[in-house]
């Protein structure tokens, strides 16, 4: 019976360091996956620390172009302030040159007539 109890008890300790190997190389795998994740891990952090930076310049970027597009706007409206101020002038003299000219005309007829 002991012989018996021998075999078994030897069975289940090559049973058990069957199932030891297997735990080892399995744990064996998850250490080499968590260094690979290790690794993925710092690449993204240096991606996003990247992307942050960018982030940053590309907002500074569009303040400026904000800034200069506010600046074009307000030199835009003063400009077409002159423009309005200068065709109302224009029409104003084409007015008075008008009228001279009908005064001329006058004038003329009136020294033809004469």
């Amino acid at each position: 019976m002991m012989e018996q109890d021998l075999e078994r008890a030897e069975e289940k300790a090559e049973l058990s360091e069957g199932k030891i190997v297997e735990l080892e190389e399995e744990l064996r795998v998850v250490g080499n996956n968590l260094k690979s994740l290790e690794v993925s891990e710092e690449k993204a952090t240096q991606r996003e620390e990247t992307f942050v930076g960018q982030v940053k310049i590309l907002d500074s970027q569009l303040k400026e172009a904000e800034a200069r597009a506010e600046f074009a706007e307000r030199s835009v409206q003063k400009l077409q302030k002159e423009v309005d101020r200068l065709e109302d002038d224009l029409a104003a003299e084409r007015e008075k040159n008008k009228l001279l000219q009908e005064e001329m005309e006058a004038t003329l007829h009136d020294i033809q007539n004469m």
